[in-house]
């Protein structure tokens, strides 16, 4: 492809959504009440779970990771999504996008491992109750963790990399609400068939592969309820698992939705719409329907609030 004499990309123009002046002004609010709720629930469970000495088990860690990970995601992204929605257009210079695409990415594809790690500890939990301590040990979920993390940044690394080192011949109009790897794609002018093979795999190995694993390790999980004998057993584990599946349910639907159409042509309102919801309504959700109705977490919550109080009058 002849790319003629085009100056070098400094910069991008965010217009996502631009179509849709009269919803600036609700989707601003909506999303800065949202994003509000996000960093305080997911920090109240981080607090606690360091706070609580009976919440010092895998499943917390995992969670803690999980809150984190949330509020770092949430924070890469939605601050300038809210200028987006109070502007006609914003720009960002190239540096500030490309570290926007690696660290939405990389959190994106460090979640997407995470709930498959997670789902293996619910069934080690359920399935092997009696050898739970020994097989999730502090050794075993620590690098669980790390090489959730250490795999989603590999991942993040190579494919921005891979993009925003390839020619814009000038254009620089995002039809986006944030610098996604999909929309910078539709600016290239060259070539892009390894990019998409290499999104391919990414897919396969960091949506399909973990959700594969999350089903099979929920065939066992069932079965292993079904043969509980105490009915207050069967209610605690169901409320567990039920729990994790809704956030799987929710972050991979949408996700696979997104991520394993790399031949887009245009970036649709509706793949805003959906990114949206796994951008700001997951992370805000994950807190409430994983712990914030969980006995122990009550508990532990009451705790603190009664120290506090406490010492205040003191």
């Amino acid at each position: 492809m002849k790319m003629g004499n085009y100056s070098a990309v400094t910069e991008f123009f965010l217009v996502g959504l631009s179509q849709y002046p009269e919803l600036q002004h609700f989707l601003f609010v909506l999303c800065l009440i949202m994003y509000k709720i996000i960093l305080l629930g997911n920090s109240l469970l981080i607090i606690i779970s360091i706070l609580d000495p009976r919440l010092h088990t895998p499943m917390y860690f995992f969670l803690g990771n999980l809150s984190f990970l949330d509020i770092c995601y949430t924070s890469s992204s939605i601050p300038s999504v809210l200028i987006i929605f109070m502007s006609e257009r914003i720009s960002i210079s190239f540096l500030s996008c490309t570290l926007q695409m690696f660290f939405t990415l990389g959190l994106g594809s460090t979640e997407c491992v995470l709930l498959a790690v997670m789902a293996y500890d619910r069934y080690v939990a359920i399935c092997n109750p009696l050898r739970y301590p020994i097989i999730m040990n502090k050794v075993l979920y620590m690098h669980l963790a790390v090489w959730s993390w250490a795999i989603g940044c590999m991942n993040s690394l190579v494919q921005t990399v891979m993009t925003m080192v390839l020619p814009f011949c000038g254009n620089n109009v995002i039809d986006h609400l944030t610098c996604e790897i999909l929309a910078l794609l539709k600016l290239v002018c060259s070539d892009i068939s390894m990019n998409v093979l290499i999104m391919t795999v990414a897919s396969v190995v960091l949506l399909v592969i973990p959700l594969l694993l999350i089903f099979v390790s929920y065939i066992f999980i069932l079965s292993s309820i079904l043969k509980i004998n105490s009915a207050e057993g069967r209610k605690k584990a169901f409320s567990t698992c039920s729990a994790h599946l809704t956030v799987v349910i929710l972050f991979y639907g949408s996700a696979l939705f997104m991520y394993t159409k790399p031949k887009s042509k245009n970036t649709k309102v509706s793949d805003e719409i959906i990114g949206l919801s796994y951008g700001v309504i997951t992370p805000m959700l994950n807190p409430i329907i994983y712990s914030l109705r969980n006995k122990e977490v009550k508990e532990a919550v009451k705790k603190i609030l009664n120290r506090y109080l406490h010492l205040t009058k003191v």
